[in-house]
């Protein structure tokens, strides 16, 4: 059974972007020990783009072979003309607006999420599945969450998009691990108790 892994930037006060779904201030804080840390434990989860310009386009998938995003974060580098953002991995979009794919590498999800995500993890072999941003997509799959990544940020919002969209329900998970880095940022590893 692989793992659906959720990891995630977010400020102090547990905000993955400004109300408006904004992220710009999460991706501004880039010190080098915790991108160092994010390129040799996660490589994986920059997109390709980032990768190549890190020089690490050459280094393997260590953690995920498989990454699921919701449509606000597809529609990012759809905006900079990027079809498929993650080309190291096999694509999937949860959207229930996009019809169809503007890149045959990229899988649209629009009906049975829940479904679709545990055919996945039900699959043998081959490593884990990075659960991609969005608030909304992270409610719908949270009770499919086997792991989450919480990558801390020092800056306070104030307000914003929450990490998780979704209703009440108190939800366990063990820490793993901790990582922090001289400029602040702490990351935090939790698999889900069960």
């Amino acid at each position: 059974m692989r793992k659906l892994t959720y990891l995630i930037a977010c400020s102090i006060d547990g905000f993955i972007g400004a109300p408006d779904g904004d992220a710009t201030a999460m991706y501004a804080y880039l010190d080098e020990e915790y991108l160092g840390h994010l390129t040799a434990e996660y490589p994986e989860t920059l997109p390709t783009h980032a990768r190549k310009q890190l020089g690490v386009d050459a280094m393997p998938n260590r953690r995920f072979d498989t990454v699921i995003q919701g449509r606000a974060s597809y529609d990012l580098a759809l905006k900079e003309g990027i079809t498929s953002p993650y080309a190291h991995l096999r694509e999937y979009v949860a959207s229930r607006s996009l019809t169809e794919s503007p890149d045959p590498h990229v899988e649209i999800i629009s009906t049975d999420l829940v479904a679709r995500v545990r055919e996945l993890k039900a699959e043998e072999g081959g490593l884990g599945i990075y659960l991609c941003g969005g608030a909304t997509l992270a409610g719908e799959l949270l009770d499919e969450i086997d792991e989450l990544v919480v990558k801390t940020l020092p800056i306070v919002l104030g307000s914003g998009m929450p990490m998780f969209a979704s209703d009440f329900a108190v939800t366990a998970f063990t820490l793993d691990a901790v990582h922090t880095t001289a400029g602040g940022a702490m990351m935090r590893t939790y698999t889900r108790t069960r």
